[in-house]
Order: C-alpha cells, then structure tokens, then sequence
C-alpha cells in the first residue's frame, strides 16, 4: 500500500515578485532557452521511487503589485507538493500555524496557503500530474 502519510514531497514551484513579469519571462526564455508561457516556466521532473511518473515545477513572475503573496510582504513565495492536503491542514491547525484560506480544487490539484513563523506564505499543492503529461503529449504531436 502507498504511503499517504500527510507531508511535503517536493518543490512544485517557485514565484517572484517583479517589476514587469513579462519582460523578466522573456528574458529567462531567451537567456537560457528555455520555452515560457504566460504563466512562466513548466519544468519536468522524475519520480525517483516511480521514475516513469512525470511531476512538474511551476516558475512564475508576478507584478511587485500583486496580492498574491499576502498577507505576507516577501519578494518570493514557494510552493511545495505535498501528499493528502487535508490531513496535512489538519495537522497544521492543531500545531497552530495559520491557515490563509480553504483548500482549493482544480483539475491539477488541491491548493491552500499556510504562513512560516517568518512571515513567508507558502503555497501547498496537492498535484494531478497527468494533466500537465497530457498537455505536453499535444505540444508534442501537434
């Protein structure tokens, strides 16, 4: 049986804060090549105890004028992904720690928002994968 103990299981994306977010996607795309959306930057990763299972990690810039990131005042917000979101929440109220909002479901996971005794926001995505290797299957056929 999988383990479905409630925890962080890797990075799923990194967010910055910046003065014109478009101009700093285009920038890393024509830097480093790499192909940037509207939305940032999607990178593959691998499994390592399922290394035919695809995971992706979100890069994305947001306007420095952005609420996004509150109630917290930091430049950079991480998410990270995480297995069995609402035990993992209820874990966190018990302990205390601030839950910003509800969790959140949408056709590539479950979200909500905690905050770090430093102030910093961090996003928890509980992730559906394959929706992410669907869509790159269609780039790729196309």
């Amino acid at each position: 049986m999988a383990d479905k103990q409630p925890k962080i299981t890797g990075v799923g994306g990194v967010f910055i804060k910046c003065d014109d977010p478009d101009s700093l996607r285009e920038w890393y795309g024509k830097r480093f090549g790499l192909k940037t959306t509207e939305y940032g930057i999607m990178f593959e990763t691998r499994d390592v105890e399922e290394p035919h299972d695809r995971q992706y990690l979100q890069w994305s810039t947001f306007s420095k004028g952005s609420d996004y990131f509150a109630p917290s005042q930091k430049e950079f917000m991480v998410n990270y992904r995480v297995q069995n979101v609402e035990a993992l929440v209820e874990q966190l109220k018990a302990d205390g720690v601030t839950i910003c909002d509800e969790i959140e479901t949408y056709s590539y996971g479950k979200f909500v928002h905690v905050m770090d005794p430093e102030g910093n926001k961090i996003e928890l995505w509980e992730p559906v994968d394959s929706v992410f290797t669907e869509e790159s299957e269609k780039d790729t056929n196309t």
